[in-house]
């Protein structure tokens, strides 16, 4: 499965905390992240990551084009809802993709928690029949 990670400012810490806890989980998919969520938690997992730019950069935006060409298959996004993001019609863009494609996301660290023991136990498996690519 291909997997996006994506973390406010806030939230990177808890997200690199929960690459750290389920490495060996997310180690037997394909990652790619915006830029400063994927350097920080490559170096602490040894993960392998595709990195984009960073968020806001258009990192988001890169991220949603993936998901827009069905190359996405879950994606983890903890977010911030206390502060405001310029870039946040960039971030509800991407959030409407991912329901237009069926596209597993989490916003928070409870559903993160809910999907990685779903990918885990094989109830994501489906996205393999509906998109079957070579992954």
């Amino acid at each position: 499965m291909n997997i996006a990670l994506i973390a406010h400012d806030t939230k990177k810490e808890l997200m690199v905390q929960f690459c750290i806890a389920y490495c060996g989980i997310l180690s037997r998919h394909s990652l790619c992240a915006t830029g400063t969520t994927g350097k920080l938690v490559q170096e602490a997992t040894g993960l392998s990551i595709q990195k984009f730019l960073s968020g806001e950069a258009g990192g988001d935006q890169q991220i949603a084009a993936r998901v827009g060409c069905e190359e996405i298959d879950l994606l983890l996004f903890f977010r911030d809802p206390l502060s405001p993001k310029p870039h946040e019609p960039n971030e509800v863009n991407l959030l409407r993709l991912c329901d237009m494609h069926n596209i597993p996301v989490a916003t928070n660290i409870a559903t993160g928690e809910v999907l990685i023991h779903g990918l885990e136990r094989g109830d994501l498996d489906w996205r393999n029949i509906v998109n079957p690519k070579t992954r």
